[in-house]
């Protein structure tokens, strides 16, 4: 028993010497791994391939055209032209000597369509639209819904100043647009064109106010328009511009082309001149506009100046004008206007539109520089109509 236990305690001992020997050996062994891992330079990584960033989101205007679209209409105008028979009605020695007797030979009637766009701007059917879209003289015209109905409507006004019609349709409940504020639109801000070009009905095009306050064109007598690269073309006249909320802020009236068709501008007029044109059609049956008799000026240049013998080169030279208001207030054509009401003025067009969004009666103060000396000149604004006045 003595000689199994001490041999069973030799072999005890020699399984526990083992495990603490390979222990060490294992612990040194791992050691070494990592002292060799740490040590060996790393492997290259392969580069890292990002995925190409997603291209922002253009502006959304889906919500805005579902709102407005119902509110744009079809105008179809039919006129009738009488046309002279004579045969010398195009001869030039003829109409020296007969252009303002009636023709002697008499006339047809000729049928004259056009079409164009509309705006509902009330539920209870009034319409605006171009002028030109109208027609003058004896019409006939109708307005094509969205609903696909067409009614017949009656004009309640044109303002061939302006470009504007205003309609009426016997219908209630219609999809009418907002009107928004024209004064605030910004260059570059977004806007849609919305008509029929083409007879395509209900067409939105997008763009951006191009310029604003445009004049001199050569559109209207009195031109303050919004200019934009929003697509119209023929058939957009009388349609929508609409802004990004929804509102109507203009209303499209012409394009410049050289082709014919669209080439990046565009003029509509602009929403606040257009409510006060349809306010005035709607109580007067005209617009009423106030007129101090000054027919046309022109920027003082340094020629001008020389020859009026005038200092300076800023304000506006009076060139033609009526036996009216201004005149008999004292204003004489080469006259040099300084300022209006107290504002100093540079561009014609500017000046017209001023008197002309003058109260009838109202007094316009004139500051104007005649020989050298400076004086102001009060002025009451008449109607316009008393341009049939003889000069």
């Amino acid at each position: 028993m003595r000689r199994f236990a001490l041999a069973l305690s030799l072999v005890l001992a020699g399984l526990a010497a083992g495990l603490v020997v390979s222990g060490r050996m294992r612990g040194t062994t791992d050691a070494a791994a990592t002292t060799d891992e740490q040590a060996a330079p790393a492997a290259p990584r392969a580069p890292r391939v990002e995925a190409p960033a997603a291209p922002a989101p253009g502006p959304d205007f889906t919500r805005v055209a579902e709102q407005t679209v119902a509110a744009v209409t079809n105008i179809a105008s039919l006129q009738r032209v009488a046309v002279p028979n004579s045969p010398f009605g195009s001869d030039p020695f003829f109409q020296y000597f007969f252009g303002d007797q009636p023709d002697m030979f008499g006339s047809r009637n000729r049928y004259e369509s056009s079409l164009g766009s509309g705006v509902v701007i009330s539920a209870d059917g009034y319409v605006l639209t171009n002028s030109h879209v109208v027609g003058e003289g004896e019409v006939e015209v109708t307005v094509g819904l969205v609903d696909k109905r067409e009614l017949r409507a009656k004009v309640i006004g044109v303002d061939p100043s302006t470009d504007l019609a205003l309609l009426k349709v016997d219908a209630q409940n219609l999809p009418a647009m907002k009107w928004g504020d024209s004064s605030k639109l910004k260059v570059a801000e977004w806007v849609l064109a919305i008509g029929n070009p083409f007879q395509l009905n209900q067409t939105v095009t997008l763009g951006i106010v191009s310029a604003l306050g445009r004049a001199n064109v050569g559109i209207a007598a009195y031109e303050d328009f919004i200019q934009t690269d929003a697509a119209i073309n023929p058939g957009n006249s009388g349609g929508a511009l609409v802004n990004a909320r929804g509102e109507l802020i203009g209303i499209n009236t012409a394009i410049f082309s050289r082709s014919g068709g669209y080439q990046g501008i565009g003029f509509a007029v602009p929403s606040n001149l257009a409510r006060r044109v349809v306010d005035d059609l709607t109580k007067y049956g005209k617009v009423r506009r106030g007129w101090i008799g000054i027919v046309e000026m022109s920027p003082l240049t340094s020629r001008l100046a020389d020859e009026l013998g005038t200092a300076g080169s800023d304000g506006l030279v009076v060139m033609r004008m009526w036996r009216g208001p201004a005149y008999q207030a004292g204003v004489r054509p080469g006259d040099v206007i300084l300022s209006l009401n107290g504002k100093p003025v540079a561009d014609a067009s500017a000046f017209l539109r001023a008197i002309a969004d003058s109260s009838i009666g109202s007094t316009a103060s004139l500051e104007i520089l005649r020989e050298s000396a400076r004086r102001t000149i009060k002025v009451p604004v008449g109607e316009e109509a008393a341009r049939t006045q003889r000069r």
